[in-house]
């Protein structure tokens, strides 16, 4: 992989040695086994809580007096809840794996798709976005496919453009590294965290080897228009 474009240590492949992460990354790829919707959603979940156990270890975190039945015990607790979002559809079960794992987090959630045109070529539409407020707080989004990296900058540009997160993190279960040398160019400040990084892409912007349509094999086929 190359990283001559971007600052190696700001991207983390949780596949480089292995867990049972690459398991359930071998089970989202098979043909034969991927078709189980509710075993794709399930294990997009749980790449979402591996990577918010990861990520909490980057927030910062304040001590804390709890009463026990018999005295008093010293914890650690977030010093501030994160934003959680993602792009709907194909985000939400990567999604649901963070807010498991942050179940006091506030949810951004943004509506976006590729607008393909006739000779091939498309636009990122953008339709809907809701979130709380950023401001000084660590923002974590979710995108299950990391391709050309356009819809995840649009939705990242769009929740900042008012406000400054003192964190960004982003979390794929897989990224093409042209995808990511794009991200890091637009927000060489963002963290970001993979289940598996593949090389390629194909002339009409999916990852390959991939696995295919996540918003499909989580949902069902779209209509087409």
């Amino acid at each position: 992989m190359n990283l001559k474009l971007f600052r190696s240590e700001m991207v983390t492949n949780l596949s480089t040695s292995n867990s049972l992460l690459s398991v359930w990354v071998r089970e989202l790829r098979d043909v034969t086994i991927q078709n189980d919707r509710m075993r794709f959603r399930r294990n997009m979940e749980r790449i979402g809580e591996i990577a918010a156990y990861e990520i909490s270890k980057q927030l910062p975190f304040e001590r804390v007096l709890v009463q026990t039945p018999l005295g008093e015990s010293e914890a650690f607790v977030l010093a501030q809840q994160p934003v959680l979002a993602t792009i709907l559809r194909a985000g939400v079960p990567l999604h649901q794996g963070l807010l498991n794992y942050f179940d006091q987090g506030d949810n951004a959630f943004i509506a976006a798709y590729r607008k393909h045109h006739r000779d091939g070529s498309f636009e990122i539409a953008q339709h809907y976005v809701t979130s709380p407020a950023i401001e000084g707080r660590a923002l974590i989004i979710a995108d299950p496919m990391l391709a050309t990296g356009s819809s995840l900058v649009l939705a990242i540009e769009t929740l900042t453009e008012n406000e400054k997160p003192t964190q960004i993190h982003i979390v794929c279960a897989l990224a093409c590294t042209i995808g990511i040398e794009y991200v890091a160019r637009k927000f060489p400040q963002a963290h970001i965290w993979c289940a598996a990084i593949d090389e390629e892409l194909t002339a009409r912007s999916y990852i390959v080897p991939g696995l295919g349509d996540a918003g499909d094999l989580a949902y069902g086929n779209k209509r087409q228009s």
